[in-house]
């Protein structure tokens, strides 16, 4: 962590500002009291998925939105087959590269797929139709299934067949264990199974997502074949231990659940001959959303979106490489879907079960664990306001601990000066331990408001249930605004002290969830400074009540005047460049899609501003173009940690500028969500964040990628005699106590 107290100041001059809506129109408006949930997703425009229409350049300098997360996948899976890792931290990459695909089929393929059928014939602004996407995305997929089914059997499978963990099939096995999994199977999992006949009398059964299930073949005493299904059920494990391997030491046995149930299928047809089984899998369209401005009750309309996520239309089918066309004719007839969207693969399917392995007690296999520092010894027997009236404090998550968020809250619980509590939550997690002290605030008399977005995808249920539990013990509890995300992460505490009320808040560029705060890279500032808790205080009213205000103090607000304010910081560092000062920007953010932005440091670039990007997902610039973009650099770090702190530097003609913010550069944060961005205007705090993010991430010769103008990725390696450098494992390093400098050797600027 750094506090300003802590590092040695210099200079900086203060932020430029920025006013107005993207549309003129000042706040959105609130909610209105009527809803009924939609069936179906309404069809995007391809210039609404990329939050701007397409642009005015030629479509080519534009990377395509889909493609450019597939490449972000396959660097993923890059680090699946990079024996630098343990094992079993490749096994986790390889399981990640799984379930991404999951979401991506739900969510991204889902909607072109809805404007395919909905005949959008809107472009992307890389040019084109939605069914050259669908087309483009096809191709590169099965190419990367392919890969993934490699990585597993020829790279990851051998080596955990050698370290003593073997994932075996019914084929693999001595008779003995035959006679042991077959009792196993009669007690513990032929109960649970439930067999579904399709024929005249039975109609085709519901196939829910990401259900894994085997197509059966079996035939009557006369020879008749039959069509049945069986789902291998979810609520048990996919991998089942072999019994007899108990000892410590011994070798890790496991069967794959659906080849258990595949080699005792006799058991569930009595009389009938199994003649074939195969397995397939179904992903769904889970992007159901509601019509807000008719939801009569946003919390009920949720709910039942929820609900209706079931039986969106599937978008793909992954069946086993063995199944012959007649039983994939089946599943493409009455699952309603094309030749196109069925990818035969080898088993298994749906490896993202493989991520159970990483509970297996094999440290050898594991990254070492990594304990991140905590307060400084004089500071931990103090409250956090204490702490903070000191001076301004950054903690660079995971490598400080999470566990100073959780402090300034259970401070502001307990201490019987604090007035109100409020917060933003987005996704907190299943066991976070922020409720139980909201809830022990409001008893103890405290005024607690707390908005929690119910609208965070796949986090629906546990926001709900969060929120009913506020509710029930008398918090006041806000949904948002219509039409908008609250993604910002926003927690102020109003303190009566000697010389009246004063204001703590802390900011955050990821969410309050201890548990990806373990594994995501996040930044946390703490201030009691006057003009930002202020702003704060404003931007909860903007919340919770009405509100037309167009500027504030010091911070940036979405959709209000975050995109405007960073569009002047740009075309400031433009106007540098081209009265011959020096010019730089350094921009750290997980995407980068929107037109208008992109275009913005495509005319930075030609007036001869010098920019680095990191940007860990999907980027839909092209870097590196003749005359174009020939002053920008891409990096993507993909490594232990997820890379997800937003992180803004403006070189400002020698009086540099930093800036948080919990948006990346895409329509949907700068126009359709509530974000936040706030300067750190400590000088010490600023260059701190500037060295141990920005220029570490920029000096990285193991885990960065490098983008090309092509739209293809290549490692960054040292040069020379250099050595190699993981900004990752240097800022692991120099997290201890005392704290050690980091030290850099930066890569030439572009």
């Amino acid at each position: 962590m750094a506090q300003a107290s802590d590092l040695e100041p210099k200079p900086i001059s203060p932020a430029a500002g920025g006013t107005g809506n993207a549309d003129g129109t000042g706040s959105p408006q609130r909610r209105s009291p009527t809803a009924r949930p939609r069936k179906k997703r309404r069809p995007d425009s391809s210039a609404d998925a990329h939050g701007t229409s397409p642009g005015s350049l030629d479509p080519a300098l534009y990377i395509n939105r889909e493609l450019s997360w597939l490449e972000f996948n396959e660097r993923v899976l890059e680090e699946a087959r990079d024996r630098r890792h343990p094992l079993l931290e490749r096994i986790k990459f390889l399981s990640i590269v799984s379930s991404n695909l999951d979401e991506f089929f739900m969510i991204r393929v889902a909607a072109i797929r809805d404007q395919i059928q909905a005949d959008v014939s809107d472009l992307s602004p890389d040019g084109r139709t939605p069914a050259q996407q669908l087309a483009a995305v096809h191709e590169r997929v099965s190419r990367m299934l392919k890969d993934m089914s490699d990585c597993f059997w020829l790279d990851l499978q051998p080596d955990l067949a050698k370290a003593g963990i073997h994932l075996l099939g019914m084929k693999d096995l001595t008779g003995a264990e035959h006679d042991l999994l077959r009792e196993m199977f009669a007690r513990e999992i032929f109960p649970v199974l439930t067999p579904l006949a399709f024929d005249p009398g039975h109609p085709f059964p519901y196939i829910s997502n990401l259900s894994l299930s085997l197509a059966v073949v079996v035939a009557n005493p006369k020879g008749e074949e039959r069509f049945a299904r069986v789902k291998v059920p979810d609520v048990l494990p996919r991998l089942m231990p072999i019994p007899g391997n108990d000892a410590p030491g011994a070798p890790a046995r496991f069967v794959w659940l659906e080849d258990l149930i595949a080699g005792n299928l006799e058991m569930l047809f009595p009389g009938m001959a199994v003649r074939e089984s195969y397995a397939f899998r179904v992903t769904r369209n889970a992007d159901i959303e509601i019509q807000e401005d008719e939801a009569d009750d946003l919390l009920s309309s949720i709910e039942q979106s929820i609900r209706l996520r079931r039986f969106g239309s599937v978008v793909r089918v992954g069946v086993q490489k063995t199944m012959p066309a007649r039983i994939k004719d089946i599943l493409i007839e009455y699952l309603d879907v094309s030749t196109t969207e069925v990818y035969e693969l080898p088993p298994p399917l749906g490896i993202s079960h493989l991520m159970g392995l990483l509970k297996l007690q094999r440290p050898d296999l594991k990254d070492v664990p990594f304990h991140p520092a905590t307060l400084a010894p004089e500071e931990e027997t103090e409250d956090m306001f204490s702490v903070i009236r000191k001076g301004d404090l950054v903690l660079h998550h995971p490598y400080d601990a999470f566990g100073a968020v959780v402090q300034f809250i259970q401070n502001a619980a307990e201490d019987p000066n604090v007035l109100a509590i409020k917060q933003t939550l987005y996704r907190i997690g299943k066991e976070s331990p922020l409720i139980p002290l909201f809830i022990k605030a409001a008893e103890s008399g405290k005024q607690v408001a707390v908005l929690v977005e119910l609208k965070a995808r796949f986090d629906e249920e546990n926001n709900i249930i969060w929120a009913k539990q506020l509710e029930e013990a008398g918090i006041h509890v806000v949904y948002g605004l219509v039409g908008l995300k609250t993604h910002a992460k926003m927690a102020l505490v109003v303190r009566k002290e000697a010389n009246g009320l004063r204001r703590y808040v802390h900011l955050g560029t990821g969410n309050y969830n201890p548990v990806t705060a373990r594994i995501y890279t996040d930044v946390s500032y703490f201030t009691c400074r006057e003009d930002i808790t202020a702003d704060a205080t404003e931007v909860f009213n903007y919340l919770t009540g009405y509100s037309t205000r167009e500027t504030y103090r010091k911070l940036a607000l979405a959709p209000v005047n975050l995109r405007q304010h960073l569009v002047s910081l740009i075309e400031r560092e433009i106007a540098h460049a081209r009265a011959g000062y020096p010019a730089r920007i350094i921009l750290k953010m997980n995407s980068l899609t929107d037109v208008k932005m992109i275009e913005l440091c495509y005319a930075a670039s030609q007036a001869g501003v010098t920019m680095d990007l990191i940007i860990r997902g999907i980027c839909c610039l092209r870097p590196g173009v003749s005359q174009i973009s020939e002053r920008i650099r891409v990096t993507s770090i993909v490594g232990r940690f997820l890379e997800h702190s937003r992180v803004f530097y403006f070189g400002n003609n020698g009086a540099p500028e930093i800036f948080l913010s919990s948006a990346d550069l895409m329509g949907r944060n700068l126009d359709r969500r509530v974000e936040l961005m706030f300067p750190v205007e400590d000088p010490a705090l600023a260059r701190h964040l500037k060295e141990e993010v920005l220029d570490a991430a920029l000096a990285d010769t193991v885990r960065a990628r490098q983008l090309h103008a092509d739209g293809s990725y290549a490692r960054v390696t040292a040069n020379g005699d250099a050595a190699a450098m993981d900004c990752q494992s240097l800022i692991m390093r120099s997290h201890t106590r005392p704290p050690r400098p980091l030290q850099i050797v930066p890569r030439e600027a572009p």
